[in-house]
């Protein structure tokens, strides 16, 4: 159980590197300024710790402060989450990670878009899902991306909405 723990961990660490705010760079993070439940949770980094950037010991303490916030069910989740990323090929934990970067590259405007895309896409039942994840694998790339064009042209048509 603790292997599995400090695996869940570690990749809650690894996500909160991922996933953090960028703009909040600043001083070192003295490892005695941790309350002790945070040296616990990050104590498999003590040894690097002096040697990290600022910015991911930062990243590091506010993945630890998660963490100690969530509920078993939660750490459960998380685990079984790690689990899944850690029996993927590395070739598509680089895809995955370089479509992250992507979507992080993109305005807020065109992430609101994508994640309003997502959540259309799973609302509608299971086999219009499969239906449409067939149709695009069967695509050839030219009629990708004309049907990307398709979908930039559609928004960039439409009118803007009041929030």
């Amino acid at each position: 159980m603790k292997v599995r723990t400090i695996s869940a961990i570690m990749v809650l660490l690894a996500m909160s590197v991922a996933v953090a705010d960028d703009r909040q760079a600043g001083s070192l993070v003295a490892w005695d300024s941790l309350t002790e439940q945070q040296q616990k949770v990050l104590s498999p980094f003590a040894v690097d710790w002096s040697g990290m950037t600022a910015e991911r010991q930062q990243r590091f303490a506010r993945g630890a402060d998660r963490w100690l916030h969530k509920s078993t069910e939660q750490r459960q989740h998380a685990q079984l989450r790690f689990d899944r990323w850690r029996d993927l090929s590395g070739e598509r934990r680089d895809r995955i990670r370089n479509q992250y970067q992507r979507y992080r590259d993109l305005t807020p405007d065109e992430r609101r878009h994508v994640r309003e895309n997502y959540r259309r896409f799973h609302q509608l039942p299971p086999e219009r899902r499969q239906e449409l994840r067939k149709r695009y694998r069967d695509m050839t790339p030219e009629q990708r991306q004309r049907a990307r064009e398709r979908m930039r042209q559609h928004r960039a048509d439409r009118p803007k909405r009041d929030k």
